[in-house]
């Protein structure tokens, strides 16, 4: 793959705004956090619901409710892993997140009776895997911001293995999501400027820019870089940041031939256009779709 400077130029001044937004939503306070992954989450949803319709018709004319229904239970979803982390007047977006996303659910097969006269399953399979690809991760980063998946714990008497409870109330709440972030703009930066330089093998069809060079490269710059970092914040985390890296460079790379595979389905070259030189929000989050339920996975294993 030959190197591309007006390309890359252009895709650096748009990572560059990006990551201004991204660092003021993911930084400025958890109500900022909220926000900026309800932003995403709709606009994933809505780039969702185009490429399965332009993949199969029956599933642009779905009715009004159906549409904007299923994502207002992804969005309930959303809440209702925060546990108690959002409360306004004495209640919890928690419970709120909970009843109203049954509601959406329950309804939903109702509103394709209703509107269309029938019940047509394989519309409603379309929706319930966008909850699963789109809504899930989504509130699994909320979890995982909220802290809900640890505790303070004991002194772990300095081994980092002992307590990831221990590790993680050490450090921020915000950490964990940064290292997620963080490790797949490395991964994503490198495995371009390493494929680009070397790569010569395509790693998969569905995706013919990829190389195996790139991708390797990739992975192995976002370990060391990650695991550099760890070191030098926390010695004794630095598995830690460097395990979350290897995970979130993998399984985002999966998430990136994922989301070409829809693309090339669809028959489009980008999702979305939100940012010129990366598309749209499916595009820019595809990686982090796929990786976030494995690094929740992981920081639950061994937590």
């Amino acid at each position: 793959m030959a190197w591309n400077w007006k390309t890359f130029n252009t895709r650096a001044l748009s990572a560059i705004v990006f990551a201004v937004i991204m660092l003021v939503g993911l930084l400025f306070n958890k109500w900022s956090f909220l926000i900026l992954f309800t932003v995403i989450h709709f606009g994933c949803w809505r780039e969702y619901q185009k490429l399965v319709g332009l993949i199969d018709k029956d599933y642009a004319s779905i009715n009004p409710f159906h549409k904007y229904g299923v994502m207002l239970a992804g969005f309930c979803l959303m809440l209702f892993l925060t546990h108690d982390w959002f409360v306004v007047a004495d209640v919890s977006l928690y419970s709120i997140g909970w009843m109203t996303g049954l509601c959406c659910l329950f309804l939903l097969p109702i509103s394709e009776i209703l509107f269309s006269k029938q019940l047509h399953l394989k519309l409603i399979a379309y929706s319930l895997l966008g909850l699963i690809y789109i809504s899930l991760s989504w509130a699994l980063m909320l979890n995982i911001r909220s802290g809900a998946l640890w505790m303070p714990d004991a002194d772990d008497g300095g081994n980092g293995f002992a307590h990831l409870s221990t590790l993680l109330a050490r450090i921020s709440g915000y950490a964990v999501p940064l290292m997620l972030i963080g490790s797949i703009w490395i991964n994503d930066t490198m495995a371009y400027v390493v494929g680009s330089l070397i790569g010569k093998t395509p790693l998969s069809s569905i995706s013919p820019k990829k190389t195996w060079e790139g991708t390797i490269g990739g992975i192995i710059l976002s370990v060391l870089v990650m695991w550099g970092i760890g070191y030098l914040s926390a010695p004794s985390g630095a598995w830690l940041w460097a395990s979350i890296a290897f995970i979130a460079a993998v399984t985002g790379t999966f998430g990136d031939l994922l989301e070409s595979k829809l693309k090339r389905m669809a028959g489009v070259k980008d999702s979305g256009n939100i940012l010129p030189g990366h598309g749209g929000f499916l595009d820019r989050f595809d990686s982090l779709l796929l990786a976030t339920p494995f690094v929740w996975l992981f920081l639950k294993i061994v937590e």
